[in-house]
């Protein structure tokens, strides 16, 4: 059984790349805004290269997704894949 820290808010939910529905990682989000804050990439662009909606990109650039941040961490035990 592997171990680990996942991120958690001030509601106790998961956050970022550790939430159930999350599509992208922490850092694949902090690239998306770079690409499209200092390159111009379009939304379209930018969801063909990372293969999610152009609506999801639209949000993350807009901070509307994923703009909560850890407050604590909480160790889980993950049972391995068969």
């Amino acid at each position: 059984m592997a171990r680990r820290y996942v991120g958690i808010t001030e509601a106790g939910n998961r956050c970022g790349e550790d939430h159930h529905l999350a599509k992208l990682l922490n850092r694949d989000v902090d690239l998306v805004r770079e690409l499209r804050e200092e390159h111009g990439l379009s939304y379209s662009e930018l969801a063909a290269k990372f293969g999610v909606s152009k609506s999801t990109i639209r949000d993350i650039c807009r901070y509307r997704r994923r703009v909560t941040y850890p407050v604590r961490f909480k160790r889980v035990v993950e049972e391995p894949q068969a």
